[in-house]
């Protein structure tokens, strides 16, 4: 089985490449992407119990990450809510496991913590 994913990412050119790689390497399949805090929190509001997993960056085109784990916080107990950027301080990192992040990983340093966090997600998912 593999995780349904919702990427939330405003540059294209990571986008396409984070959705190939996450894909490819991971239990993952994309079924939907937002590039503002706004279409992101509504998507994953309507779509309520078709999302497993959501990879959030920080910095977004309209809104911020921040404002996305705001906008659900009463997601599903087994939907997870990861953040992805390349501002990954401790400060953002406390902030956002503060508002309900499942995880917080490094773009530049710590996809391979996001992998695994993906396969642990799906190897839950299926032992449920």
């Amino acid at each position: 089985m593999s995780l349904n994913g919702y990427l939330v990412e405003d540059n294209p050119l990571i986008r396409d490449s984070l959705i190939a790689t996450l894909e490819e390497l991971a239990p993952v399949h994309m079924v939907g992407t937002a590039e503002t805090q706004a279409e992101a929190v509504a998507w994953l509001h309507d779509a309520d119990g078709q999302w497993d997993v959501a990879v959030v960056d920080l910095f977004l085109r309209h809104g911020t990450g921040f404002g996305v784990l705001m906008g659900c916080k009463d997601r599903l107990p087994r939907q997870r809510m990861v953040i992805f950027s390349n501002f990954a301080t401790p400060d953002m990192r406390e902030r956002a496991m503060l508002l309900g992040a499942d995880a917080v990983f490094d773009k530049s340093t710590e996809i391979e913590g996001l992998l695994r966090f993906l396969e642990e997600t799906e190897r839950a998912a299926d032992r449920t």
